[in-house]
């Protein structure tokens, strides 16, 4: 029986939690990455957003980002080693103490935005989010995208990885993420991110933005809070994994 983790970029919008969508995507994810008030987020976000999540038995993530509110973590920055290492430590121990306030841990962490993108394809940013991790805890799981650098730097650091797909991007060829320059980066069609995610789960491809396949192998699937329409997309990969027989669970029992 196949499994897969789904997990869902949280506490990055306040009219998220207010009007009630952040919660509902908690009915149908198995694991949370929470901003920890770099690109977005605030102390008392981290500690709602923790709450939902102990409350939908949804595992707790780190979501630390470029320190850029501006412009929510997207454009890359060109900081030192030492700088991004200091500002992911910092990040994930604010998250860390808040979930430890609920008799809570952090189970897994995941770069955002530019800084995931740029660690990606460069082994000098991924050596400094490791360390930064290091310096706060050696015993959780590091997500990165399929197939790229960023997973042999975090292997090589001594941490267990997830290698992350996405149900609500479109890739490129190399197995990239199409660039949000572009019109269709996103899937926001709830049946066609449903059908990336099962195939992703079921026979490790996707199709590219120019039609080509695309191989990958992963062990967790984002979904973006912030996608128009998030809840309903979370609803019909759930449904779609359920009736395939795939089994939802979060990285720290999924297979």
């Amino acid at each position: 029986m196949k499994s897969i983790d789904l997990n869902c970029d949280m506490g990055e919008m306040p009219e998220a939690l207010a009007d009630g969508s952040q919660e509902r995507l908690m009915r149908y994810v198995s694991s949370s990455n929470i901003a920890c008030g770099g690109h977005a987020g605030s102390v008392e976000m981290m500690y709602a957003t923790v709450e939902q999540a102990i409350r939908y038995g949804v595992s707790i993530g780190a979501h630390p980002g470029y320190e850029d509110r501006t412009n929510f973590g997207r454009k890359e920055l060109q900081l030192t080693p030492q700088q991004i290492s200091g500002s992911v430590y910092g990040q994930i121990l604010a998250l860390g103490q808040i979930a430890r306030s609920f008799g809570a841990v952090v189970a897994h962490v995941k770069a955002h935005g530019a800084l995931y993108n740029q660690a990606a394809r460069n082994r000098e940013i991924a050596r400094a989010i490791a360390e930064g991790v290091n310096r706060w805890r050696g015993d959780v799981v590091l997500v990165g995208l399929c197939g790229s650098v960023m997973l042999d730097e975090f292997r090589a650091a001594g941490f267990r990885v997830a290698a992350e797909a996405f149900a609500d991007r479109r890739y490129e060829k190399n197995g990239t993420l199409r660039s949000r320059k572009f019109a269709n980066a996103l899937l926001q069609d709830p049946w066609e991110a449903a059908e990336q995610a099962l195939r992703i789960v079921t026979e490790g491809t996707v199709t590219a933005a120019d039609g080509s396949t695309v191989s990958l192998e992963a062990d967790t699937i984002c979904i973006h809070s912030d996608t128009q329409g998030a809840p309903g997309i979370a609803a019909s990969i759930r449904q779609r994994l359920n009736e395939a027989g795939v089994v939802v669970s979060p990285l720290a029992t999924a297979k």
